[in-house]
């Protein structure tokens, strides 16, 4: 403020006016009760409130409250305009200040001198910040449930926990993960996120699986949901976790503990000696529980801690990693070369889904089949020269080339 006191003998009785307030900040604050983003989709603009301006008799304007943003757990934050990481924003009650409010403007009394006894000089408030932010969430759980739709995922989170997701006989029917804590007893307690559903081509986009598969990354322990009554359990097994390695190599190393569910069925009791031959085949011991029944799901909670104990703390993984960022390898980007045995496919992408396709099961070969149709392998081949009976190196696998 410029403004002059009135004293005798003092010229224009002297300045007396005061300092602006400062701005408020713009603080991003953790809310443990949140777990989506979901209100960003209807306030996009957010702006901290003005400083007051300074008053006469030196009086200072007041300084604006802080605004406050809620976030839930897990929120990654990247200024938009250079991509530049943030802030990972994991803690209740953790706070990262994005914009910076500006301090307010000096008042006439500062520019006084003996030379200038009449300043009728002040400044205006400092500019603040402004930014353009991009949010991402990537759910803080111990535990991810995996598997295709209509596993019974929801259900079996909802019978070990206190989430109460919608459930319903419909693909998709989960469209965002829920969070659930299970308790083993009065010490331990372990989060558990209902992943949804995974389809084939996940790792590129289709269904819902793309971006879900980044909260699968912040989880330390997959519990693996088979459907028992699904057409081909063992085929959606290898699925997902070629989907998991396709979408990134991390993915696929995480401890698993595979399960197949709907115990209470006729038909997938005397399906089940069938199954858990084939998983042990790969090298996997099979649970079998009833989510809609409650049958051998304190096991499943059992064998999943134990895994989680054996497993590294995240925080650990962060020091390391602070966030997760997925490698750029897009499965498409490959190079079909020639040489004299045949052809050879070169991709690292391809090359996992390959190692992961159990070659003795029809139908996980007819899905690397369609997989290699999908991303356009079969089309590359024909268009190179390649001839019916041509061998097809990938990686350490020979295959023959059809049409």
């Amino acid at each position: 403020m410029v403004h002059f006191r009135r004293e005798k003998y003092v010229p224009r009785g002297g300045p007396d006016g005061g300092d602006g307030g400062r701005g408020g900040d713009v603080i991003l604050e953790v809310r443990p009760t949140l777990n989506t983003l979901s209100n960003f989709r209807h306030t996009t603009r957010y702006r901290a409130e003005d400083g007051k301006g300074g008053g006469s008799q030196n009086r200072y304007g007041r300084g604006a409250d802080d605004l406050l943003i809620h976030v839930p757990p897990g929120t990654v934050v990247y200024d938009t305009e250079n991509d530049e990481f943030l802030g990972d924003l994991t803690a209740p009650g953790q706070q990262l200040m994005v914009c910076k409010g500006g301090r307010g403007g000096r008042g006439n009394t500062h520019f006084k001198s003996s030379i200038n006894q009449v300043p009728r000089t002040a400044e205006s408030g400092e500019p603040g910040e402004e930014k353009r932010l991009r949010l991402e969430l990537k759910l803080i759980a111990d535990i991810g449930i995996v598997g295709v739709p209509n596993a019974g995922k929801s259900t079996l989170l909802s019978v070990l926990t206190n989430a109460k997701p919608k459930i319903a006989p419909y693909p998709f029917t989960t469209l965002e993960p829920n969070l659930g804590v299970a308790s083993l007893d009065e010490e331990t307690s372990i989060v558990l996120a209902d992943i949804p559903g995974l389809i084939e081509g996940a790792s590129q986009g289709a269904g819902l699986g793309h971006e879900f598969l980044r909260h699968v990354t912040r989880t330390r322990v997959l519990i693996h949901l088979l459907d028992g009554m699904g057409e081909d359990p063992i085929g959606d097994y290898n699925q997902i976790n070629s989907e998991l390695a396709l979408f990134d190599p991390h993915l696929a190393k995480k401890p698993q503990v595979v399960v197949v569910n709907k115990a209470d069925q006729p038909e997938v009791q005397e399906r089940w000696p069938s199954l858990k031959a084939k998983l042990k085949k790969q090298k996997v011991i099979p649970m079998l529980i009833s989510a809609l029944a409650r049958s051998g799901v304190r096991e499943l909670l059992q064998e999943a801690a134990a895994r989680l104990a054996e497993t590294p703390q995240l925080e650990d993984i962060d020091e390391i990693m602070p966030v997760y960022r997925p490698k750029e390898e897009d499965p498409r980007d490959f190079k079909i070369v020639q040489i004299p045995e045949g052809w050879r496919i070169e991709s690292k992408a391809i090359e996992r889904a390959a190692k992961m396709t159990p070659w003795d099961q029809t139908g996980s070969v007819r899905r690397f089949q369609k997989l290699m149709e999908r991303l356009g392998v079969d089309e590359g081949l024909r268009k190179a020269g390649a001839q019916v009976g041509d061998s097809v190196f990938i990686g350490d696998f020979e295959l023959e080339y059809q049409e």
